[in-house]
C-alpha cells in the first residue's frame, strides 16, 4: 500500500468506502454507525483543505506576482503572456459554465436525494440562503465595493472573503516590486517560505486523502444511498472531460492558427511533459520537462521560455478553472439552488482570480473550489459530492494546464520573433547532444 502512487490509494479508498457502506447499509443500524464514526473524518479531511486556502493565496500569489523581479518585465512580454492567460482562463472557465448548463449534471438528483442532502446540511444552506437575500437588497456595485477590504485581517478570518484576500494579495505583490530589490529580499523569502510551507502541508494533507475520501463515499452512500446520485456524478465527470477534451483541441488551434505550426508538431514535442503531468498531477513538478520540450523540442528562444513557463504555473490554471465552474454549479444544481446570470458571471471572476493563486500541485484546486463555491453562495459541504472522483480529474485537468502554458508560450514567442526551429528534432539528436 505504501508503495503505490496516491492516485491509486484514493482509487482503492474510493472502492473500500462504496464497498464497506454497501455492505453496512443492509443493517439497520449502519447508515447511523456511518453518520456517527465514518463521516467525522471526512468533514475533518474538507477542514484540512478550507484551513489551507487563505494562507495558499498569500504565499503561492504574492510569490509569483514578485518573481517578476521589476514593474517593466510587466511591458510587452509581461503584458502579452497575463494577458493570454488571463483570456484563456475566462474562456476555460466559460466553457465550462456553458456544458454544466447544457448537460445539467445536477438534474440527474431526484427531489428525494436532494431533500435528504439539503437536510443533511440544513444550517448550512439556511445560513447560505440568508446571506444571498441579503446581498441581492444590495447596490448594483455592492460587489466591486466588497472586493477591497478595510481591514485585510478581518478579510482573511473567513473564507468567504477570499476574493478580498486575492485583490490584497495582487495589491501587495505589485508593491513589493517597486521597492528596492535588497528591501524586497526579507519579505519575498518570508512569503517563498511560506509558499513552502504549505505546499508541503497540501503534501502532508494528501496522504490522508485516501482515508478522507473513504470516510465521504461512505457517508454519502449511507445518507442518500439513491443510484441517482451516482449517475449524476457520473454526468459530472463527463462534463468535466468534455470541456477538457475541447480546451485541448483549442489549444492546438490556437498553436496552428498563430504559430504556423502543425498539430503533429506541437503535440509530439510536448508529449513526455504532458505525461509527467498526468502522473504526478503537479505543474510544478512537470515544469523542468516542460521547459526542455518547449525550448528543445518546439523551437521557443529560452528568454521566453524562462518568463512564461514559471509565471503560467502559478497563474494559469486553465484546466483548474473549467473543473470549478463546472464543480460549482454541479453542486448547486444538486442541492437545487438556481444560480442567476449574475451569480455565474461571479464565478467566471471569481474562478479566474483563483486560479491565479492555484499551487502547481495535487489537491490545490479543491481548496481553490472553496472559493469559489463561497463567493457564489453555493454550500461547502458539496465539496463531499465531488472529492471522491477528484484524483483522476485533477490528472486530466494538470495535463491541460501544462498544455496551456505550452501554448502560451509559443504565441508569445512568435509575437516576439522568438520562436525558431527546435533544436532537437527527435530522440537521436537529444542523445547525440548528452553524449
Amino acid at each position: 500500500m505504501k508503495n503505490l502512487a496516491l492516485h491509486w490509494r484514493i482509487l482503492l479508498g474510493m472502492a473500500a468506502g462504496v464497498l464497506f457502506a454497501a455492505i453496512l447499509i443492509r443493517f439497520e443500524w449502519g447508515p447511523q454507525f456511518i453518520v456517527d464514526w465514518i463521516k467525522p473524518f471526512g468533514t475533518i479531511f474538507i477542514n484540512a483543505l478550507k484551513l489551507i486556502a487563505i494562507p495558499l493565496i498569500l504565499g503561492s500569489l504574492i510569490k509569483g506576482i514578485s518573481d517578476l523581479n521589476n514593474i517593466t518585465q510587466l511591458s510587452k512580454m509581461g503584458f502579452r503572456t497575463i494577458g493570454i492567460y488571463l483570456c484563456t482562463t475566462v474562456l476555460a472557465v466559460s466553457l465550462g459554465l456553458t456544458i454544466v448548463n447544457v448537460v445539467q449534471p445536477g438534474g440527474a438528483v431526484t427531489e428525494e436525494t436532494r431533500a435528504q442532502l439539503i437536510s443533511s446540511y440544513q444550517t448550512d444552506a439556511t445560513a447560505r440562503i440568508t446571506a444571498a437575500e441579503k446581498q441581492q437588497q444590495a447596490g448594483p456595485l455592492k460587489a466591486l465595493e466588497d472586493m477591497v477590504p478595510e481591514n485585510i485581517v478581518g478579510a482573511a478570518s473567513s473564507n468567504g472573503n477570499m476574493l478580498q484576500v486575492i485583490i490584497f494579495a495582487i495589491f501587495f505583490g505589485i508593491g513589493l516590486i517597486l521597492i528596492p530589490p535588497d528591501k524586497a529580499a526579507p519579505v519575498k523569502g518570508f512569503f517563498a517560505g511560506l509558499n513552502d510551507v504549505v505546499l508541503k502541508m497540501i503534501d502532508l494533507i494528501m496522504l490522508a486523502a485516501p482515508f478522507g475520501v473513504f470516510a465521504l463515499l461512505a457517508a454519502i452512500i449511507a445518507e442518500a444511498p439513491g443510484t441517482d446520485l451516482f449517475i449524476a456524478l457520473l454526468w459530472y465527470a463527463f462534463s468535466v472531460l468534455l470541456g477538457l477534451g475541447i480546451l485541448y483541441f483549442v489549444y492546438v488551434g490556437l498553436v496552428w492558427v498563430f504559430t504556423q505550426r502543425t498539430p503533429r508538431f506541437f503535440l509530439t514535442g510536448i508529449a513526455p511533459a504532458q505525461l509527467l503531468a498526468f502522473s504526478t498531477s503537479s505543474s510544478a513538478a512537470t515544469l523542468p520537462v516542460t521547459m526542455e520540450r518547449v525550448e528543445e523540442h518546439l523551437g521557443v528562444d529560452s528568454e521566453v521560455a524562462s518568463f512564461v513557463l514559471p509565471i503560467g504555473a502559478t497563474v494559469n490554471m486553465d484546466g483548474t478553472s473549467l473543473y470549478q465552474a463546472v464543480a460549482a454549479v454541479f453542486i448547486a444544481q444538486a442541492f437545487g439552488m438556481d444560480l442567476s446570470i449574475g451569480a455565474q458571471l461571479g464565478i467566471i471572476l471569481t474562478a479566474t482570480l483563483a486560479s491565479i493563486g492555484s499551487a502547481a500541485v495535487p489537491g490545490a484546486g479543491m481548496v481553490m473550489l472553496v472559493i469559489v463555491l463561497a463567493q457564489a453562495g453555493i454550500p461547502e459541504v458539496g465539496l463531499a459530492l465531488i472529492f471522491a472522483i477528484d484524483r483522476p480529474l485533477d490528472m486530466c485537468r494538470t495535463t491541460i494546464n501544462v498544455t496551456g502554458d505550452a501554448t502560451v508560450s509559443m504565441i508569445v514567442a512568435k509575437s516576439l520573433g522568438k520562436l525558431g526551429e527546435p533544436k532537437a528534432k527527435n530522440w537521436d539528436d537529444r542523445l547525440d547532444e548528452v553524449v
